[in-house]
């Protein structure tokens, strides 16, 4: 009897102890990770949503569908709490956190499953530092949250299986009712693997015959306990206290429409968009896993699947459950992605919901190292050769993804979007009205303006959401200073049963004719009326809109908008697919804007001839000294400076030497038609290259017969 006292109490203290260390080596991956991600956290607001769910949180606002209440509450929470940076350094601090919190829950679940210490670090380091998770996890984005959301469901997986008695079970599926409640005030993409493991966890119950029904209703009350961060939408939008916000959840319907994404397409990524095929996009996902995981990671996976099957492995019931969430979930992403993955900026759109899938794989992974070391183990007599290999392979393994993803992920000195959002800014005339248009400028305006106090006098109105119903109302109340004469922009003008008048943009800029007014970037193309009465001048990435009975006059207009920001970064320095890339090549286009207006203008037919002249002029010089000061550049430049200096030709000016005219249009007709490839008038510039060289021929002549 004291011997078998005896043995209990060691097992006891060693399992004691394995709880210890097991405790030690999650803090120890938290750490690890949360260190890699601070020294590379973006210092400012990053491009995307980031600019509008951090204006949001610092308002106490609404985030875009579907409101994201439980990502705002803790944004908000971090800027009063973290004392050091910006406000958007603030935010993406905390996301930091929920990513290095993702890799130690991650870490967690896969020793438990598997056993090893090894595993939980290849699956948590291979996640973890893949360069999606990092970029993700190191700016104010709601999918840090996701993914932690989605660590803890399956830790909770795991250990809901190894617990011991019924009362352990209800307890830990009481935890994760709630938690699946409360991930879903996030993104809801979550809501497919919540079903998968919903009904896994019923029929474990059920199974063990343990579900009852106050078994059932504590559960439930659990889930809907989790939901409720959904009441800040309506606190929020009852009292309207913040500038900027999405939608009216005061009503029933209103937030229903929020919660369902009605307005983007529920179960959509986009409204009335058509993107790739399922196939295209699964493929392009299992292409895309390879790079982010390494081909290792799938390779791991599946051998996990298949020793788990042949050994009717006692993990098989979860594995099984990962099995069905993975596929569960990208077959029905591929099918509903609704996005053109052919076009940089939409696939890095739809990749970001990659993450979710991955975080499996890396699981899988992780226990597919655990079964092969035990199988090689259990064939081999050196037992220490296997644990050494097993760590040198997960330590290089990790190592690698540090050493190819660091630079790429390294976002510490990134203020592109920040400077972008500045320099539009300041550009502007004081008390101007800036009617915006698009992610990149309006959530980096909306940031600065509101949450770092940058050009208060300016007032910024949102051309989409002036098509909602609720938009006008609400932000009318913030901005006196502006007139709307009705409660909704639409083309046709009218007023609706309910009460609702509309107004075009036509009415609203002629009420407002007292204000300067921008647009920022481009006007929304469904609203014609405006045309007849007002123009669009270039004002650098923006245009200004200007009554066309006020003459335009090149001069003054060069004047005020060259140099009109102070833009340092190289042209193709980003990755295509980036906020960075699109904020980068909207401020080089600036630097031409007006020269490719201006030279739009002189074709016009109703000009003089002396008018032409002199606007072509303006267009040449104007194009010749961006160009000269420009190594490396968009290749559209040199097609229109070439077709400025072909004009330049047929005006016959005294003061410009043709032969330098006809040597620049050869020139870059030339790198046009090497740089552009699809081109489909490349037969004819290259035609024009050759008459101008039969041209500079004749000239050379010429000029010797003279002599």
């Amino acid at each position: 009897m004291a011997a078998q006292k005896s043995v209990k109490k060691v097992a006891k203290d060693l399992r004691v102890q394995d709880g210890h260390h097991h405790i030690t080596w999650t803090l120890a991956v938290f750490i690890c990770v949360l260190g890699v991600y601070i020294k590379t956290i973006h210092p400012s607001v990053p491009g995307g949503d980031s600019g509008e769910l951090i204006t949001a949180a610092y308002e106490l606002g609404v985030a875009h569908p579907p409101g994201y209440p439980l990502f705002t509450l803790l944004a908000k929470a971090a800027m009063v709490l973290i004392p050091i940076g910006s406000i958007a350094y603030r935010v993406n601090f905390l996301c930091g956190l929920f990513g290095a919190a993702a890799a130690s829950l991650l870490f967690s679940a896969t020793f438990r499953l598997s056993g090893s210490y090894a595993a939980g670090i290849l699956a948590a380091g291979l996640y973890s530092f893949s360069r999606l998770t990092w970029q993700w996890s190191i700016a104010a984005e709601v999918f840090s949250l996701n993914n932690l959301f989605v660590a803890l469901l399956i830790a909770l997986t795991v250990e809901f299986k190894k617990a011991k008695t019924a009362r352990d079970r209800s307890k830990v599926s009481q935890y994760g009712a709630f938690c699946c409640g409360i991930s879903l005030c996030n993104q809801h993409t979550i809501v497919l693997y919540i079903v998968c493991i919903v009904l896994w966890v019923f029929f474990q119950l059920v199974s063990r015959k343990e579900l009852s029904l106050k078994h059932l209703v504590k559960l439930a009350a659990c889930f809907v306990g989790g939901l409720l961060p959904y009441l800040y939408l309506i606190v929020s939008s009852y009292f309207n206290q913040a500038q900027w916000t999405w939608g009216d959840q005061t009503s029933i319907q209103g937030l229903l429409t929020h919660l369902l994404r009605e307005e983007y397409g529920t179960f959509s990524l986009a409204k009335s968009e058509t993107g790739s095929s399922m196939k295209e996009i699964l493929m392009f996902q299992i292409s895309h896993m390879f790079t982010e995981v390494t081909p290792l990671a799938p390779a791991l996976a599946i051998l996990a699947l298949i020793f788990c099957v042949i050994n009717r492995s006692s993990n098989m019931s979860e594995v099984g459950l990962l099995a069905m969430m993975l596929f569960g979930y990208s077959l029905f992403f591929s099918w509903r992605a609704n996005l053109d993955i052919a076009k940089p900026l939409f696939l890095g759109v739809v990749e970001r919901f990659w993450m979710q899938s991955n975080i499996v794989v890396c699981v899988l992974a992780g226990l597919g190292l655990a079964s092969l070391a035990c199988s090689f183990s259990a064939k081999l007599t050196n037992k220490h050769w296997i644990f050494y290999t097993e760590w040198i392979f997960t330590v290089v393994l990790v190592a690698r993804q540090i050493s190819v993803n660091y630079s790429l992920c390294d976002q510490s000195s990134n203020y592109v979007v920040d400077t972008f959002g500045r320099n539009i800014l300041s550009s502007f005339p004081l008390n101007a009205i800036i009617l915006l248009r698009g992610d990149l400028p309006g959530n980096s305006l909306r940031y600065l303006h509101y949450c770092e106090g940058l050009r208060p006098d300016l007032s910024l109105v949102d051309q989409e959401m002036m098509t909602y119903d609720w938009y006008v109302p609400k932000i009318a109340k913030h901005l006196p200073n502006v007139h709307f004469p009705g409660n909704r922009w639409n083309p046709v003008e009218t007023k609706l049963p309910d009460g609702t008048a509309t107004f075009s943009l036509l009415r609203f800029l002629k009420v407002n004719e007292h204000r300067e007014i921008f647009v920022c970037i481009g006007l929304n193309e469904g609203d014609p009326t405006w045309r007849k009465s007002y123009s669009l001048w270039p004002w650098g990435s923006c245009e200004k809109v200007v009554p066309t009975n006020i003459p335009f006059d090149a001069e003054e207009w060069i004047t005020l908008t060259t140099n009109l920001y102070n833009w340092t970064e190289e042209y193709g320095k980003f990755e295509q697919s980036s906020w960075e890339a699109v904020a980068n090549g909207e401020m080089w286009e600036a630097r031409v804007k007006t020269a490719f207006f201006i030279f739009d203008l002189a074709e016009s037919a109703h000009l003089s001839a002396a008018v032409k002249n002199q606007l072509y002029f303006y267009s040449y010089k104007l194009y010749r000294e961006v160009i000269n000061k420009q190594e490396n550049h968009p290749i559209t430049w040199h097609k229109n400076y070439a077709i400025a200096c072909e004009r330049m030709l047929r005006q016959q000016r005294r003061d410009i030497d043709p032969g330098m005219l006809l040597d620049d249009a050869i020139k870059h007709f030339s790198a046009y038609a090497s740089k552009a490839k699809d081109d489909n008038q490349k037969d004819a510039i290259l035609h024009a290259v050759q008459y101008f060289k039969e041209e500079r021929l004749r000239l050379k002549h010429s000029l010797k017969g003279n002599t």
